[in-house]
């Protein structure tokens, strides 16, 4: 008779803390099969389950809590699995091996400590209560943002990276913002003093005052604003709200009283397996302090969590001996880069510098003194120099034999370090610890696009930073497998969009047909290459896209120039130049919103959406509406969508030029111009910025002495601040540089690539961009200029002219050969207005489904 086999008893693991690294923590036990020997119970203080804190800025910006999740919430409902949020563990009983929380006692067998940090809030006089916030949660945020409601200016006590973060937020919120600095420059751990001049010089051409080597002694009540802070030393300074990022401290209260090790500087002291001084328990993130150290960066952190997941689950773990504290940032647009010993502390090392006053940008390179090795690194105005530096300290590359070419500008500087000199154990994820030859095991899985490398390694999901480098990597190792790196553009074009537009642009190809027939194969198209093309002959040519040879390339928004919603019927947006109407305009809309029955919506863009239109009626909708003066909008276009104004000099007491006047010559100059993908614009007549201009595609904001020039910044679901790009230019010039950089990102663009994202991908970043456009550095600036001027030219309403041709109206009929509406839509109220019907069941609506984005 055989013995019964024998069970092993399951044991409960408790994880205290639902943070980054928690979670992180938790993936990476489910990964390894931790439920089949653990009930894992995770505690959350926060009533919401762990969220990216990395992009916590996004909140404020418009990005919901639940988009920031780092998990779907079926993640927890797993069997084995519970979550429990709102909850905060008051205990740790070690001798019962129990936690307490007010919901009684939790035993458990195996317990991780994940709980993070907090600000640290200096002793200051007046501190407490609602004269001062912090900036560490989305519950602070939302504090934050309540506390700017009808505040003026706000100040951030900490000049670190979490402070300017801060000063982000506030102006975000329209509040003027400072920053006050104990130290004597911007980031004195990331930076030198050169740096953090550079620094300083950008934040505040951003419109953010810095205060530095001032000490906060109290917070009293004020005259002008709500408070005013007095100083150790230099003038009070008075604010409507303070926000104090001064640092951080390790959250280790449950391990003090725990009776558990503490640094010497607080932190739950952990050894090479992040195992604290109970052998029951972990500690992992910035509340565990190694070798004295506690690391105050998610990479770190999830490094700690994949040894503590290995070791509980019986793998293989890879001992956790300290982390490397390079970083590379975007605070307010301004690129930042620290790198390894950027201080240049290393006995004998010698220091590289490269300074730029002018442009405030400021590179600095560390060497071993025999010239061997590069040691570390400072940034400052442009990070593309930053992966190849990171390879060369990370790796013990050997630098040229000059290494001050490493960081020389575009021309003078060294050859990039190519993806073939990187060994296979290089990092190139630090987040996720996804090697080269671990990309490379995925490609040799049968990973052959990028999305399936992300998936399957992780690598470029964390904060992001290793996207470029990961491209490269991957082209690059696809190539040495032999598989050609197919860029062309579909099946039926063996070019890039960039190439192709330069064909059309050389050859004067003004039809799709014919540059099919010369350049490409097969006979129809498809639905990838005919926008594309759509789109390349309106930048260069703009003809009507009703035009018969145009009509068939558009996607569906494009044939009907309208936005066709979810339920079949369309939404209307007429151009409002600047946000400016008149009253007689505001009741042609409202005229017609109530004649139609239409939803209105104001935008924040400053126009007026109208939603709810069925097909047949649109021709009869914008007749009205152009009789009223309105023009199209193009919300349906990869074109100019908006120019968003505030009112400037005209009316505001702060305003310093006239802001709607400058966003009216803009409009009308660029309405109409396709590209790559939608263009949004804003001009700010004071640093209030109250239009928002540094996240448009391009963004001016009035100075004394004229206009500041923003540039490839956008809102969208990876929002990027603008950057600064040229200074106090005149009305002439301003529009010159928007004519090159305009039909220089229309020219080298991919298709449906956001300015933001093509700015990236230029070789030489913004000091290249600069010097194409206000240098003229590649001759094209008159070029540029007159192709510009063409579409100026022939610039025409689409609506006006669909509606001046009897052939061109019958397109818009819900049915072939019949006039009638359509019978299936029925209308209901919202909030007192009509709201669009739930999409008809059983019925075929007859237009072609939108395929490109």
């Amino acid at each position: 008779m055989n013995a019964a086999p024998s069970i092993r008893p399951m044991q409960t693991l408790v994880v205290i803390g639902n943070g980054m690294v928690g979670h992180h923590c938790v993936e990476q036990l489910l990964n390894l099969g931790a439920l089949d020997r653990y009930r894992i119970v995770v505690y959350g203080e926060e009533s919401l389950r762990a969220y990216d804190r990395v992009h916590l800025s996004e909140y404020l910006s418009g990005r919901d809590a639940e988009s920031m999740a780092l998990s779907e919430a079926a993640f927890y409902e797993r069997p084995g699995l519970t979550l429990r949020l709102g909850v905060r563990v008051q205990e740790i009983d070690r001798h019962q091996r129990e936690i307490v929380t007010a919901e009684g006692r939790q035993p458990y067998d195996k317990l991780v400590l994940a709980t993070g940090s907090f600000p640290f809030v200096p002793p200051v006089a007046g501190a407490e209560g609602t004269s001062s916030l912090v900036y560490r949660t989305l519950d602070d945020l939302d504090m934050i943002r309540a506390a700017a409601a009808g505040g003026r200016r706000g100040v951030v006590v900490g000049g670190g990276l979490l402070g300017l973060e801060a000063a982000n937020a506030l102006k975000s919120l329209g509040l003027e913002a400072h920053v006050v600095e104990f130290a004597t420059r911007l980031m004195p751990v990331q930076l030198d003093d050169f740096g953090g001049a550079a620094l300083k010089a950008r934040i505040e051409a951003l419109g953010v005052r810095v205060h530095l080597s001032r000490a906060t002694q109290s917070i009293k009540p004020g005259t002008r604003y709500r408070h005013c802070m007095r100083f150790a030393e230099g003038e009070p300074l008075e604010t409507d709200l303070v926000v104090f990022s001064a640092g951080i401290r390790p959250r280790d209260g449950l391990g003090r009283a725990a009776g558990l090790t503490l640094g010497e500087r607080g932190g739950v002291a952990i050894d090479d397996r992040c195992r604290t001084s109970d052998e029951h328990i972990y500690a992992i993130g910035e509340c565990a302090v190694w070798n004295g150290t506690v690391f105050g960066l998610v990479a770190p952190g999830y490094r700690m969590a994949r040894t503590v997941a290995a070791e509980l689950c019986g793998g293989e773990a890879q001992p956790f001996t300290g982390a490397d504290m390079s970083t590379k940032l975007k605070l307010l647009g301004v690129d930042v880069g620290s790198i390894g010993d950027a201080h240049g502390k290393t006995a004998g090392a010698v220091s590289y510098r490269y300074i730029d006053e002018a442009n405030a940008s400021y590179r600095r390179l560390v060497v071993s003194a025999d010239g061997k090795r590069v040691l570390g690194a400072v940034l400052v105005g442009d990070n593309s120099y930053y992966d190849t530096l990171l390879q060369y300290a990370q790796n013990g590359i050997a630098p040229p034999a000059d290494p001050s070419g490493l960081i020389m500008p575009a021309g003078k500087a060294a050859p990039a370090l190519g993806p073939d000199a990187l060994p296979a154990t290089v990092t190139i994820c630090s987040c996720h610890n996804v090697s080269k030859g671990a990309i490379c095991a995925a490609i040799d899985g049968g990973c052959t696009d990028l999305a399936g490398i992300k998936a399957c390694t992780k690598a470029a999901t964390g904060c992001g930073g290793c996207a470029g480098l990961l491209k490269q990597v991957f082209e690059h190792e696809l190539s040495n497998r032999g598989v050609a790196v197919d860029k062309s553009l579909c099946e039926h074009f063996p070019y890039t969009r960039q190439e192709l537009y330069g064909i059309v642009r050389v050859e004067g190809i003004e039809s799709f047909d014919e540059l099919l027939a010369r350049h490409g194969r097969g006979k129809l198209g498809c639905d990838i290459c005919k926008p594309a093309v759509a789109s390349i002959l309106a930048s260069c040519w703009n003809r009507p896209i009703q035009d018969p040879g145009l009509v068939p390339l558009q996607d569906t928004n494009d044939t009907f120039m309208a936005n066709m919603q979810k339920n079949g019927t369309y939404s209307i947006v007429p151009r409002i130049p600047g946000g400016e109407i008149t009253p007689d305009g505001l009741l042609a809309i409202g005229a017609v919103a109530k004649k139609y029955r239409l939803y209105t919506k104001i935008t924040g863009g400053q126009r007026i959406d109208l939603f709810g239109a069925q097909l047949h009626e649109l021709p009869d909708i914008w007749t009205e509406l152009i009789a009223a003066g309105f023009e199209t909008g193009h919300a349906y276009g990869k074109a100019t969508r908006t120019v968003k104004s505030c009112v400037g000099s005209t009316w505001c007491r702060y305003g310093v030029q006239d802001s709607v006047g400058m966003a009216l010559r803009i409009e009308d100059r660029y309405k109409g111009l396709r590209a790559p993908h939608k263009l949004k614009f804003a001009v700010s007549g004071c640093t209030r910025e109250c239009a928002e201009a540094q996240s448009k595609d391009v963004g001016v904001i009035a100075t004394e002495k004229g206009w500041n020039l923003y540039v490839c910044g956008n809102g969208g679901m990876r929002p990027r601040h603008a950057e600064l790009f040229a200074t106090d230019l005149d009305d002439d010039t301003l529009i010159r540089y928007i004519d090159r950089l305009l039909m220089f990102y229309i020219r080298t663009a991919d298709k449906l690539q956001r300015t933001a994202v093509w700015r990236d991908g230029l070789e030489g970043g913004l000091d290249y961009l600069k010097a194409v456009v206000i240098d003229d550095s590649l001759g094209l600036g008159a070029e540029l200029e007159a192709q510009m001027q063409l579409v100026v030219d022939r610039y025409e309403c689409e609506w006006a002219n669909a509606l001046k041709d009897p052939e061109k109206l019958k397109r818009f009929r819900t049915f072939v050969n019949d006039r009638s509406p359509d019978p299936d839509i029925r209308f209901v109220e919202e909030r007192g207005q009509p709201r669009p019907a739930e999409p008809a069941r059983d019925r075929v609506i007859p237009i072609v489904e939108e395929l490109t984005q």
